[in-house]
């Protein structure tokens, strides 16, 4: 959660996507180069803007199933964890 390694791997699974494809994809969805995937500090930004979580927790950052919810809105995926929590709540 340094980089974007989670959001990539996210794509390859989701997806079936190919590393460079996935990494293209989540380039193109975050509107950052594809250099700035691995940049530490480019991603530590970007993801405390799009409260996508981040290894170190500060007060007011998103957490947990928010980071989750964030990252598939973001991504355009559905992420299986947050479907049985929606449907947990629509009972």
């Amino acid at each position: 959660m340094r980089t974007a390694g989670d959001l990539v791997a996210r794509m390859q699974m989701t997806r079936r996507m190919k590393n460079a494809d996935a990494k293209k994809h989540v380039a193109d969805k975050l509107g950052i180069a594809l250099s700035d995937l691995t940049d530490a500090a480019v991603m530590g930004e970007l993801r405390a803007d799009l409260n996508l979580g981040t290894v170190y927790s500060s007060a007011g950052s998103f957490k947990g199933i928010e980071a989750k919810r964030n990252v598939a809105e973001v991504l355009g995926i559905e992420i299986n964890c947050l479907e049985r929590f929606r449907e947990r709540w629509r009972q």
